[in-house]
């Protein structure tokens, strides 16, 4: 375009020449003092660029607290519809006060009923009980129904959200920022590996009543049948939850919890190629690990931080020991071309 313009008035080239690369530098400068001010959010987008999402992993003893294996565990991931599980978190907390009930009755809002797909077709001025909500979020990862939950808890997604980044620092997870309850694409979005493995253990053992609906093969809502997009609940023996996730800029991830003659393990996968990569790969970690599980309860009880602005929680309250040095590029190889993915989360 430049070219075209000088090309009549060739007096003027050296200084129209001048004039750009003096704004390339400006721009080089801008991007520099940019990339400075958004660092937290780039480190975690920034393979969005590439040709596939970086990968992740950790295995956690639920026993004992003990990292049996780690990748890049303090990477920062966007986490997909692995949000849903702080989304849920904060909703059994208001089942255990009483604030809420299983039958109770939400309100589905015109935000909620635009979400995009997955969702289980939720329309605005309906209701839906909270027990079904729950139950399209863990088998069908539903958009609709998490912000249904956001909205009946927090007044806005937003508000929920804050309520969602507040609860993650009380509970020792420092570099986790949520910005919606669904895990739709949002750069901001950010965690770890460690840090869900926190969370995973964490919803166990504070809800155990509310965490058997993660074990869910299946969910029958107004005439359809939706099984549960977490395969490994019915392929792996001892597989009790927890949750995937899908998002271009994530790849496939996906939170495991299986039990074994007293075992127990929680493993964690982020930046899978493909569902079936991510799923083998947690099936090899579970297969390698469990026999090196302890059979006995040792770890201490994780506890919340009153108030993580002030505080440092201490080794008690986040029982996970520092990784263990092993290779970052941990992953088998590439499963079978799959369908091409789309840009919003559909969780397969």
């Amino acid at each position: 375009m430049w070219s075209r313009g000088v090309g009549a008035l060739s007096g003027l080239r050296g200084g129209i020449f001048s004039l750009v690369a003096v704004m390339a530098v400006l721009a080089a400068s801008s991007g520099t003092s940019d990339a400075r001010s958004h660092r937290k959010h780039f480190t975690a987008s920034e393979s969005s660029s590439s040709e596939e999402p970086r990968y992740s992993d950790i295995v956690v003893d639920g026993n004992s607290g003990a990292i049996l294996h780690a990748s890049n565990p303090d990477a920062l991931r966007h986490p997909a519809s692995l949000t849903k599980i702080m989304t849920l978190y904060l909703l059994f907390e208001q089942l255990d006060t009483g604030k809420l009930k299983l039958d109770g009755a939400l309100d589905v809002s015109g935000h909620a009923a635009a979400q995009s797909p997955t969702k289980l077709g939720l329309r605005d001025g309906q209701t839906i009980k909270v027990e079904d909500a729950i139950k399209g979020i863990v088998t069908r990862s539903a958009n609709d129904a998490a912000v249904v939950i956001a909205e009946a808890i927090a007044g806005s997604e937003r508000e929920f959200a804050a309520l969602m980044t507040h609860k993650a620092q009380t509970l020792g997870m420092a570099n986790t920022v949520y910005v919606n309850a669904s895990g739709l694409p949002a750069d901001a979005q950010i965690t770890t590996a460690r840090e869900q493995a926190l969370l995973g253990r964490t919803i166990q053992e504070r809800f155990p009543e509310y965490y058997r609906y993660f074990a869910l093969p299946s969910f029958q809502y107004r005439g359809m049948s939706i099984s549960n997009h977490n395969a490994l609940l019915r392929q792996m023996e001892g597989v009790d939850g927890i949750k995937t996730g899908y998002t271009e800029a994530s790849g496939y991830n996906l939170v495991s919890s299986v039990r074994r003659e007293g075992r127990h393990l929680v493993a964690v996968v982020l930046g899978g190629r493909s569902t079936g990569a991510r799923d083998s790969r947690m099936r090899q970690l579970i297969e390698d690990y469990i026999r090196r599980a302890a059979t006995t309860r040792t770890a201490p009880a994780i506890v919340e931080v009153a108030d993580p602005a002030t505080e440092v929680p201490s080794k008690t309250a986040l029982p996970l020991p520092p990784p263990e040095n092993e290779s970052p590029n941990a992953m088998p190889a590439p499963a079978p071309p799959e369908p091409a993915a789309v840009s919003l989360e559909h969780t397969p």
